[in-house]
């Protein structure tokens, strides 16, 4: 896939994120995620948490958070912490096209990382979405190229059907789904793990 169509992606994704986040009431912004310890104002502070960052900057928050990545991932979240959510949103819609060291790859990091994310909201506040079904088909793919994603070391030696999107991937026991649900299992997110079927799903579960 072309960078320009997965940022073009990115950038969409991006927009319907800010557009659905209008909706949220403020208690649903203080709401828990699928992210652990994470409510859903600190899953917008993570998601835009990179796009005014230099490379030396991002190695100076990777140094105070001892190069480990969900310990950086954290300080950027803390850094914004005192924002309102007025004021994360606002930034949000001032970065629709991402930018930064996450653009690095092109749109790939922050298509991926802003779809799984919006899940990471949608889902514990039981607000479904209809996925376009090119981006939904693009992130399963790029997920496993994004070594952070986990999805490659949980795939291994299975394989993975979305029912929905006419998508496959490949070779051992069949784990079968909606695509939304394979990718957030594959993401590690526990709570979609119910809507999957299949002689491969027991392995899965051990993984996730």
């Amino acid at each position: 896939m072309r960078r320009a169509d997965t940022m073009a992606m990115a950038v969409a994704e991006r927009t319907d994120l800010a557009e659905y986040l209008g909706t949220l009431t403020r208690e649903q912004w203080e709401a828990p995620s699928l992210c652990a310890g994470w409510r859903v104002r600190d899953v917008v502070a993570h998601a835009i948490s990179y796009d005014d960052l230099t490379w030396p900057d991002v190695l100076k928050r990777a140094a105070r958070a001892g190069f480990a990545p969900n310990a950086v991932n954290d300080l950027g979240v803390a850094e914004t912490r005192a924002r309102s959510t007025g004021e994360l949103l606002d930034r949000l819609r001032a970065h629709l096209r991402p930018t930064g060291p996450i653009t690095v790859l092109g749109g790939m990091i922050p298509l991926v990382d802003a779809l799984i994310h919006h899940q990471d909201i949608r889902r514990p506040l039981g607000h479904p979405r209809e996925i376009p079904p090119q981006r939904l088909r693009a992130v399963l793919d790029l997920a496993f190229k994004a070594p952070p994603v986990g999805a490659k070391k949980r795939a291994a030696g299975l394989r993975l059907v979305a029912a929905d999107l006419d998508w496959t991937r490949g070779e051992g026991p069949e784990v079968r789904g909606p695509g939304e649900a394979l990718l957030m299992t594959l993401a590690g997110r526990s709570a979609a793990f119910t809507e999957l079927t299949g002689e491969g799903k027991a392995v899965l579960a051990a993984r996730v």
